[in-house]
């Protein structure tokens, strides 16, 4: 009997406190009608932007047993979705998990979540990048932000981009192995107080590019968001540029909806306040070929 509602595998680390990782994703497929199957990573009382040092628990050893539950009551997925993984031994696992269940999905997303703003995150060095290159082409999506795509293709950060050179990282990136590259705040077009984010198909070989206007603040996990709303909003069957929209305006929602508030950015956009925006059809489409 097919199952009335389609299931992601959500390969993440869990924060008990701090609106990031599973405790958005969680939500955000669920309300979009989605049920979200978490693989936890790791396990964290709060997450790791601005609490001082949580307590950690590092779910690898048991990742391998939990998995393998999973495969001997045949489970199948709808979609993979993998984002911040914290060793080599994770990726090799994650890995695995996409070559023994990614034949049953519809599409493979890993958000190669690495660092920001030119820099890596704390666990990162060039073997994990490495690595990180390796599991990319298992995927049919990819999210980088543009300082994950600049380490994904040797280059040195960009303070600025041209049309030319982001269609230039969009068809390498592809070239690795991803049927679709979507690459996240990119310096592009800022003139304007504007971010972008910019996305190739290689099935038709289109451009596409959504617009948002920039807010001058960082709330963590809103990556997690974004690629949260574009996994779901591509299970519901909508195109690429249409969830891209999506994804784009829930998040600059999601954002600009918290910054109104005094409230600590270290806690994650409030997401409970828009949640229900995802129920709403996308009326106003801003997309448009790049």
């Amino acid at each position: 009997m097919k199952n009335p509602v389609k299931k992601v595998a959500a390969i993440h680390d869990l924060s008990g406190y701090g609106r990031a990782s599973l405790t958005v994703i969680i939500p955000i497929l669920s309300t979009m009608g989605i049920q979200a199957c978490p693989i936890p990573t790791s396990i964290l009382s709060t997450h790791t932007g601005g609490f001082g040092k949580p307590s950690f628990v590092d779910f690898t050893k048991h990742m391998k047993d939990y998995i393998k539950h999973w495969e001997e009551l045949d489970l199948e997925f709808d979609s993979i979705y993998s984002g911040f993984l914290g060793s080599t031994k994770q990726i090799d696992i994650v890995a695995d998990f996409i070559s023994r269940f990614g034949d049953s999905s519809e599409f493979v997303v890993v958000d190669p979540v690495m660092g920001d703003d030119g820099k890596t995150y704390g666990p990162f060095d060039q073997e994990m990048v490495r690595r990180m290159k390796e599991l990319v082409t298992h995927a049919d999506i990819i999210t980088p932000n543009m300082t994950e795509a600049a380490f994904l293709l040797d280059e040195d950060y960009p303070l600025e981009m041209e049309k030319g050179k982001i269609k230039d990282y969009l068809l390498r990136l592809s070239e690795m192995g991803p049927e679709i590259v979507i690459i996240t705040s990119l310096p592009f077009d800022q003139s304007e107080e504007k971010t972008s984010v910019i996305a190739y198909n290689q099935n038709d070989q289109r451009f596409w590019q959504v617009d948002c206007d920039y807010v001058p603040t960082y709330f963590p996990g809103t990556g997690d968001v974004f690629a949260s709303v574009i996994v779901g909003s591509m299970l519901q069957g909508d195109s690429l540029p249409l969830a891209l929209d999506r994804a784009v305006q829930f998040t600059s929602t999601a954002i600009k909806t918290t910054y109104g508030y005094d409230y600590p950015n270290r806690e994650g956009v409030l997401l409970e306040k828009v949640l229900d925006n995802l129920k709403a059809p996308v009326l106003n489409h801003s997309y448009k070929l790049f």
